[in-house]
């Protein structure tokens, strides 16, 4: 599997503007290649744009979820290039699971490598793996998969069921409830640069089959973390499967509850209960 370093991070903007004109789900096999970056940086002003949006804790230790953030320029270079089988518009992120080896100083350079996988069969559609890794110092310190969903597109003959379920356990205890405003995918999509429309607005929302805009699941994911921020080991495993849509404007309910020195999670409609987010944490 050959690899391509970057010198810098792809521009997300350009790539998504690219996608909309020229991709479509074209099949095949996915891409036998990997993108990579060298000795990137963290800047702490996005790092405190991140935190803030996301309402995590800032300190010198990256958040579980930011090293997303310096892979997923990569992720979006390698999905909408020509080769890749799927559309990229329209994907929706229906899992996402993240190890952190060890904690991560915000002043490490780190090396990211990312490279897809697992191209599968789903009851909606077809789905694939987005794998990332971050390391420092020659030493892997935290890694991620991101199941994408493309819907009515059709996987390889043969191709396995996709895994998107996370189990958890029991959750009747609520312990915190969040009204998330409609600009909320805006105001995520300016820090982290996911600008896929079904974030967005309404308009281009149901141009994709949504009745609304929706959530970003990462934004979702971060939120969840920085709620049991002060509770979460050093190096965690940390697996959510993004269930029903969260349409924007909402209020959602957040229920922990204690599970095999970790954390079961949900995030749920506070009228309905539909459940949008569900997930595990457990200590590495």
């Amino acid at each position: 599997m050959a690899t391509t370093v970057l010198e810098s991070a792809p521009n997300l903007g350009k790539l998504y503007a690219k996608a909309a004109v020229t991709a479509r789900g074209r099949g095949g096999e996915l891409p036998d290649a990997r993108l990579a970056r060298h000795g990137v940086v963290v800047d702490p002003a996005h790092l405190a744009d991140y935190a803030r949006v996301c309402r995590l804790p800032l300190n010198d230790v990256l958040p579980a979820t930011y090293p997303h953030m310096l892979t997923f320029p990569l992720q979006m270079a390698l999905m909408s290039d020509r080769s890749f089988p799927l559309a990229l518009p329209g994907l929706v992120h229906v899992r996402n699971r993240i190890d952190v080896v060890r904690a991560i100083r915000s002043d490490e350079p780190l090396d990211l490598e990312v490279w897809a996988a697992n191209f599968a069969r789903h009851r909606s559609g077809a789905a694939v793996d987005l794998h990332a890794t971050a390391s420092a110092g020659g030493e892997e310190v935290w890694r991620s998969t991101s199941t994408y969903l493309a819907r009515g597109a059709t996987a390889p003959d043969g191709a396995p069921e996709a895994d998107v379920e996370v189990t958890v356990g029991e959750l009747g205890r609520v312990a915190a409830t969040w009204r998330i405003p409609d600009d909320a995918g805006r105001r995520y999509a300016k820090v982290s640069g996911d600008v896929n429309p079904i974030h967005l607005s309404g308009l281009a929302a149901k141009a994709f089959g949504f009745k609304r805009a929706i959530a970003h699941g990462m934004w979702v994911k971060a939120r969840v973390l920085g709620a049991l921020s002060g509770r979460l080991p050093d190096a965690a495993r940390i697996d959510i499967g993004f269930r029903k849509p969260l349409f924007l404007p909402s209020t959602v309910t957040l229920s922990t509850a204690r599970a095999e020195d970790g954390w079961d999670v949900a995030v749920r409609n506070a009228t309905s209960g539909t459940e949008h987010v569900a997930g595990t944490i457990r200590p590495h």
